[in-house]
Order: C-alpha cells, then sequence, then structure tokens
C-alpha cells in the first residue's frame, strides 16, 4: 500500500515577503539585495554555495528547513552545522512538548533543571510505536507525565524531552558503529534515513556533504560524542577544509562559533594553515572567498565597518593589542577572521525576516521553487509552518539506514 503523499507547507505570498521587506531599515534592504544578487551571479555561472549554521533561530524559525529544501533545488551545495543540529534533525527538527514539574513526578531535585522542569513529547501513535520498536519506553513513566499540567510549546525535537530526547542518543550510539564500518561521517549515516526536509536528508539525497564543524561538536548529548568518536578530528577538519575550498559563496547563519572557517588547521589567509602547507599538508585560502554573515548581533557590522575604514582589526593584531578593548566593542574571536576577509559582506537582522526574504529573492532569479519557505517566528504565518514542520517532518528511520548502507 503506497504512503499518502505529505502535505504542502502553508505558503509564503510575495505578498507576506513585502510585507517582511516593508519593514527593513533601507540599508538593511540595500545590503540584502546585494546579497541576493551575489548568490544568483555564483548560481548562473555554475559555482557552489556552502551554508554553515548554527542551532537556535536556525531551528526555530525554519531556516534548517528551508535550507534542505534549497539543497534539493540546487541552490545550496553544501551545510557545515552542529551537532546539536544533527540531533534535532534526526528527532524531525521541531516537536511539541508538555512542560511539566519534575518534583511532581518523583524526581530528586538534584537532577533537576534549574526551573525544576520535564519535558513529555506529545506523540502520536504511529511516533511512540516507531520509538519503542528502537528502545524501551517506560510507559508508566510516560502516562504519568501526559497526565501532568504544564504549558505546551513547540521547540526543538529529541532535546530533553521524554522519550525523544533518550530515543535520539541512544540511536546516535547505534548509528555510530554503522558510520566507522561504512568510513563515513555519522551526520552521513543518519542521513540515509532521514526526512527529504532536514538538510541532513537533503544532502543524502543530492549527494553532497552535510558536516559539524569541529567547534560545533559539543551539543546533542551522546548525539555529539557520537558525531565526534564516529570520525577523526583531523579527518573532520580536512573534510571541511575541502568542503570551503570548493565554494565560491560562503553564507553564515546565527553561527556562535566560526573559527574553523576563519582561524581554520588549513587556511592560510586568516587561518592557521601556514604550517600545514610546509609539511606537505592540503590547503586553501578564503582570501578570494566571497562570505556572507547572517546575524542578530550589530557588533559584526561595527567590527566590518572598522575594518573596512582602516584596518583597525589588522592593526590591533599588528601591535598586539587586545582587539576586545582596543576597539570598544563586544568582540566574539569569529569576527576577526570574518571583518579582515576581503569578501565579507554583513547582513544584520532578524533571521526569521532576512533568510526567506533573501532565498525567495535568488529562487524567484533562478526560475527555482523551494519545497518550502520560511516565514518569521510569531507571526501567523510563521506558527503555521512550525506547525507543519512538527507534524510532517518525521524523525531518522533506523531501518532506512541500514537499507542504504547494504545498497552501497
Amino acid at each position: 500500500m503506497s504512503q499518502p503523499a505529505p502535505a504542502a507547507p502553508p505558503l509564503v505570498s510575495q505578498a507576506a515577503l513585502k510585507r517582511l521587506e516593508a519593514a527593513l531599515e533601507p540599508a538593511t534592504r540595500q545590503d540584502l539585495l546585494r546579497a541576493a544578487r551575489q548568490w544568483v551571479r555564483v548560481k548562473e555561472r555554475g559555482g557552489r554555495v556552502v551554508v554553515v549554521t548554527g542551532s537556535g533561530p536556525n531551528l526555530h524559525e525554519g531556516v534548517t528547513t528551508m535550507l534542505a529544501a534549497c539543497v534539493a533545488a540546487g541552490l545550496v551545495d553544501g551545510i557545515i552545522t552542529s551537532s546539536a543540529v544533527v540531533g534535532h534533525e534526526m528527532a524531525g527538527t521541531l516537536e511539541r512538548v508538555r512542560r511539566v514539574d519534575g518534583a511532581k513526578l518523583g524526581l530528586p531535585p538534584e537532577v533537576l533543571p534549574a526551573d525544576g522542569k520535564v519535558e513529555v513529547s506529545l506523540l502520536g501513535a504511529l511516533d511512540l510505536e516507531r520509538i519503542g520498536r528502537d528502545t524501551v519506553i517506560d510507559l508508566d513513566l510516560y502516562r504519568r507525565m501526559l497526565s501532568a499540567p504544564g504549558n505546551e510549546i513547540i521547540k526543538v525535537a529529541g532535546n530533553l524531552a521524554y522519550p525523544s530526547g533518550l530515543w535520539t542518543e541512544r540511536l546516535a550510539r547505534r548509528l555510530e558503529p554503522l558510520a566507522k564500518g561504512a568510513g563515513l561521517a555519522l551526520e552521513a549515516v543518519a542521513g540515509l534515513g532521514a526526512d527529504p526536509l532536514t538538510m541532513l536528508g537533503a544532502c543524502a539525497r543530492r549527494g553532497v556533504p552535510c558536516l559539524v564543524s569541529v567547534p560545533q561538536l559539543v551539543g546533542g548529548g551522546q548525539v555529539g560524542l557520537a558525531v565526534g568518536d564516529a570520525i577523526s578530528i583531523s579527518r573532520r577538519s580536512g573534510l571541511i577544509a575541502e568542503l570551503l575550498a570548493g565554494a565560491d559563496l560562503i553564507i553564515e547563519s546565527g553561527l556562535a562559533l566560526a573559527q574553523e572557517i576563519h582561524d581554520g588547521p588549513f587556511e592560510l589567509f586568516t587561518g592557521h594553515g601556514l604550517w600545514a602547507r610546509h609539511e606537505g599538508l592540503p590547503t586553501f585560502s578564503l582570501r578570494d572567498k566571497a562570505l556572507l554573515r547572517i546575524d542578530l548581533d550589530p557588533a559584526i557590522r561595527r567590527v566590518w565597518d572598522k575594518e573596512r575604514q582602516g584596518q583597525e582589526v589588522a592593526r590591533s593584531i599588528d601591535q598586539g593589542l587586545p582587539k576586545a578593548c582596543h576597539l570598544n566593542l563586544p568582540f566574539r574571536m569569529e569576527m576577526s577572521g570574518f571583518a579582515r576577509l576581503p569578501g565579507s559582506q554583513p547582513l544584520t537582522g532578524d533571521l526569521g525576516v532576512l533568510w526567506p526574504l533573501l532565498a525567495a529573492r535568488v529562487a524567484k532569479s533562478l526560475g527555482v521553487k523551494p519545497a518550502f519557505v520560511c516565514y518569521k517566528q510569531g507571526s501567523a504565518l510563521g506558527e503555521s509552518l512550525r506547525q507543519f514542520i512538527v507534524s510532517q517532518v518525521r524523525p531518522v528511520d533506523p531501518s532506512a539506514v541500514v537499507q542504504a548502507l547494504k545498497e552501497r
């Protein structure tokens, strides 16, 4: 019996996008148009675009789901992300949970989070059955959690909620020996059974890389450990360097740790690749790369402006001055390398606003229709899209992973 076709996501209309764009500052609108033209030019000449994402708003705003659709449509040619994102995508990206008082369930205070709340996954019968095939579920505990009062919210899937979080971490450890046996990153193996509207699943289907960066390995509990243990850090760094070396445009999105891009072990222009090259290892340079950073922090723009106006970041380094104090700015490490790259461009603002505007412009210019376009969280349309992700984006199917590995 054939499976029913998945439901279509709510439509993000041109009118809805115009409303978002109308609220932008004029300077931000110009930056957005410049970024869209750059992306279009790269794809028109057959170039490659790599997106580097953090977790947090990238998941909540539906950006990772839209990026999966962009991968499938050929607009994005590789993903670098965090182990937290891998864990959440393995569990279906977003889920509905109820937050309940752990003490009332009989849990001792010392094992509870700061607010004393634990979470229960509000699963349908089919999803509960699927998880139950792979891990033992304490149904008595699950029923007691379901009957407890508490707020119901949508949040990232496979986190601390029971049983989805426990299942995801156990599944990652089950996939780890399969990844080692196949000589693959755990992300690639998980992608073989992941939903097509996850970055994991979309990259696996198209045969392009989806990799966790080394600074973003610690996240998702056992997921991050399994990702880190599946292949060596040296090999992971080499794979990421290879992906970045082949990129014509790199887009960073809501990213807290980007040292591997701007300070990497095989990169020559702002990184530490000099001695790797001396020792005969493959290296690359970001000197001529186009780099777009989408970030809510206005400090990234101010650091970039100071470097463009007087090379103040470079001068601080040359004179051995502390950059944060010298520039009088809160200074995240990755700002240094980003600001010094000649082809870098900041795009500051809300990811849930900028991403749908940017991707929709690029898709329209190239005559492509992605299967999913995100929209700002907190709006009626944004919330309906989040509901779509909860109901339609499924967790990894372990049997599909095994079958795909057998067919390799």
